[in-house]
């Protein structure tokens, strides 16, 4: 072998291969050096290299293939545009010895390598073989052309004609490359073989399937052209079938539709399908429930939001009374919806008693944003498909009730009340919580799956909010995705607010009446003698019972009644005896203290008993009692033991005697630590036979050590102790910022005092005890 020199010229994903030709335009300097370096150096003769991989205009050199072809130049022509066009005609393979740099050239030291020889026989013998293949490859495989053949006609040496085949057969430049390093014959003869033999297998399996996709076409078009004839023939005939008419309105009603290609798609799927079921299918019912149910939902179908915050802010205000934390946020919303587009509804929780407006306020959020409103109560929903709804695969399937609210709406952005959630239970059919995680996430609402649609649904321009009476019954998963926004119960003086400014008013329009006019004192009376609720539900119910006999009396008499007038003298009269009266008045004795508790209905006061009589120091514990309060009682009873001393008990007493703690009304359940304060001091009321002041009452954990430790609830608590005449209310220093936040009608009946330690209540309540001996000695002398 020997050595030369020669420039390189480096191509793209484009194969030389020898005794072939390549037509190339250069516009560039450093290719037309090459080209001039040729002409005058080396005879018009080039080195071809192949770069596979990469992109650079200037590869490094060792990144170069070792192999190539050599090429001789066989025409140059210089074009007005600046470019040459040069035809190179492969000449040999030929390995690199080495890579050089001549200035902006690059240069390769090779070695060219000859063919290996092959025997007379064998290479006639083969070349008559290729030649025949090469003819029925084309006959075959319609895209190769047939100039091959002239081409290796004439060629003798299978050498050559194995380079001619190759560059016209639809190879990849990876495959051809290997042919380039193959300086075998017939090697390659076997190479150009097993491409022809693939080849033409690909192509027979293409031609089978098309031949399938044709047949497919061909009876798809034949199916159109006699359904159609037949439409013709019943209109000829008059015979029009009420079904076809209805798949015509259905099919109608589907092309108006402005919605993603897929879902038409899949909606003209089951149209076609139901018009191909025969009359007497069981499916026919059920793919025609599926239609229509599509074809009704509100896919891209939206009321315009009204962004009058003022007017917003005053609808509000004209329908409910307080609750300013809420209609703030939804202010704060709509401002920031209108400064950007992209904010999502936020997902607020109202929780409070029963009767305090939650689900009314609901409504009027959805009327003042001048949206559609839907309710759905899940209170007691245990079956997962009520919300992701049920597969068709069952027999009366149907939506969840999120799709179904829409369907109702018409609109895909109503404000959906999902009440009482903090009810739902898990059941044998799934847990209903988990599907309402994916309901109320913002992340992933976008793509809401109905099992009954079998679609996704966008749901994220739905306001959800939602209700419950207890927040500790929602669980964490669901709490944590949730705006809480807490509604307490309403005070006294609320309710009268509420009773004048709305539920009078609402009274007038119903009854046809001019005007009531009630005074304050008969609507105070009402709320404390004849109501025990948080809300306002049995006020009106009171006040509607009151106008009804009103009415009553005056039409029995013939008379027709415009204006109402109620004083405080006729309340027996219309409500008879008042049915609630304060707690501490029945249990002002020695042994009963008042404790304040909460639940979801409200705040209360609640007494509790103590008694004792000989026995072995024995704890009993009545009043269906929950766990952590047996322990307070438990916790009470050993501060006390070990307090003895300081209380002037006296401690043979305690370990003689069996202790009996009750808490009244025992059907109704009752836990928390927040009555240990109370147990206390009921039992030291018993052992020291004092009778403490009657309108105090205490709330706060113990612990063994006498620390007295925070609560919740002490908005409801107190509210409780006004209902019921308390006028004193000891709290855990560390509730006092709870304190400063009630509202000031609240602090003004109370007077609160903050604790941190027992032993401070104690002193407190002896000296209570000792004011009140003092004004009763007084009164005796006089």
């Amino acid at each position: 072998m020997i050595n030369t020199i020669l420039p390189v010229i480096l191509l793209k994903k484009i194969i030389l291969l020898p005794n072939n030709e390549l037509r190339l335009e250069f516009d560039n300097d450093i290719s037309k050096n090459i080209l001039d370096e040729s002409l005058l150096h080396h005879d018009n003769k080039v080195f071809v290299v192949t770069q596979l991989d990469g992109l650079e205009e200037q590869p490094d050199l060792k990144d170069l293939p070792l192999i190539g072809i050599t090429a001789i130049i066989q025409s140059r022509i210089e074009l007005p545009s600046g470019k040459i066009r040069v035809v190179l005609v492969g000449y040999k393979r030929a390995i690199v010895n080495d890579y050089l740099k001549d200035e902006s050239i690059n240069k390769a030291l090779i070695s060219e390598i000859d063919s290996l020889v092959v025997e007379e026989e064998v290479n006639i013998a083969m070349g008559r073989k290729l030649k025949k293949e090469i003819e029925n490859y084309i006959k075959e495989v319609p895209y190769i052309s047939n100039s091959v053949i002239s081409k290796i006609e004439d060629a003798k040496s299978l050498d050559v004609i194995t380079d001619i085949i190759v560059n016209h057969l639809q190879l990849s430049i990876s495959r051809k490359h290997q042919y380039i390093g193959c300086y075998d014959p017939l090697k390659r003869t076997k190479m150009v073989l097993e491409d022809i033999y693939k080849d033409e297998e690909s192509f027979a399996i293409e031609k089978k399937l098309d031949g399938l996709v044709q047949d497919e076409i061909d009876k798809n078009q034949k199916e159109y052209i006699l359904k159609e004839k037949l439409e013709i023939i019943k209109k000829e005939l008059g015979d029009t079938d009420l079904r076809d008419n209805e798949i015509f309105e259905l099919r109608k009603k589907a092309d108006a539709l402005n919605i993603d290609p897929s879902i038409k798609e899949k909606i003209d799927y089951e149209i076609n399908r139901y018009a191909s079921l025969s009359s007497s299918s069981s499916e026919l019912g059920i793919v025609r429930s599926y239609i229509e149910c599509m074809l009704s939902l509100p896919w891209n179908n939206k009321t315009k939001e009204n962004t009058n915050l003022s007017k917003i802010k005053d609808s509000l205000n004209d329908t409910h009374y307080g609750l300013e934390s809420v209609k703030e946020r939804i202010i704060e919303y709509l401002a920031v919806r209108k400064n950007s587009n992209n904010v999502k509804s936020p997902i607020i929780c109202l929780i409070g008693p029963p009767g305090v407006g939650k689900t009314s306020l609901a409504n009027s959020i959805a009327t003042s944003l001048n949206r559609k409103f839907v309710k759905i109560s899940v209170g007691g929903l245990s079956d997962e498909a009520e919300i992701r709804g049920h597969r068709r695969t069952y027999i009366g399937a149907y939506p969840g009730r999120i799709i179904e609210g829409l369907k109702s709406a018409k609109t895909n952005n109503p404000v959906i009340l999902i009440d009482e959630v903090d009810k739902m239970e898990s059941g044998k059919n799934g847990n209903p919580i988990n599907a309402l995680l994916e309901v109320l996430d913002k992340s992933q609402n976008e793509h809401f799956h109905d099992n009954y649609l079998d679609i996704d649904y966008d749901i994220s321009d739905i306001m959800f909010i939602l209700t419950a009476n207890d927040e500790d019954s929602i669980p964490y998963l669901l709490r944590d995705r949730l705006e809480i926004i807490k509604i307490s119960e309403y005070t006294e003086y609320e309710k009268c607010d509420i009773a004048k400014k709305y539920i009078v008013p609402k009274l007038c329009t119903e009854h046809n009446l001019e005007t009531i006019n009630i005074d304050k004192p008969f609507l105070m009376s009402v709320i404390r003698d004849y109501t025990k609720e948080a809300g306002v539900r049995d006020l009106e119910r009171l006040l509607e019972s009151v106008i009804r006999k009103v009415i009553t009396k005056a039409v029995l008499k013939n008379k027709k009644i415009d204006i109402i007038n109620l004083k405080t003298r006729d309340i027996n009269k219309y409500l008879g005896i008042s049915k609630y009266k304060p707690i501490s008045c029945k249990f002002n004795q020695v042994g009963v203290v008042s404790a304040l508790s909460y639940s979801p209905y409200g705040g209360e006061v609640l007494p509790i008993e103590v008694n004792y009589y000989k026995g072995k120091g024995e704890l009993i514990l009545t009043g269906s009692l929950g766990k952590v309060m047996q322990e307070s009682a438990t916790i009470a009873l050993s501060y006390i033991k070990a307090n003895s001393e300081y209380f002037g008990i006296d401690y043979e007493e305690l370990i003689n005697n069996d202790i009996h703690i009750h808490v009244p009304s025992g059907s109704i359940s009752k836990d928390g630590p927040s009555a240990g304060v109370t147990l206390v001091t009921s039992i030291i009321s018993a052992f020291k036979n004092i009778n403490f002041v009657d309108d105090i009452a205490f709330t706060g954990e113990i612990t063994l050590r006498g620390h007295v430790l925070p609560v919740g609830g002490l908005k409801e608590k107190c509210l409780g102790a006004i209902k019921n005449n308390i006028k004193t209310i000891f709290v855990p220093i560390d509730n006092k910022c709870d304190i400063e936040e009630l509202e000031e009608e609240i602090k003004e009946n109370i007077d609160f005092i903050f604790v941190s330690d027992y032993k401070e209540i104690y002193d407190k309540l002896i000296n209570f005890n000792k004011k009140k001996s003092t004004k009763k000695t007084s009164k005796k002398e006089l």
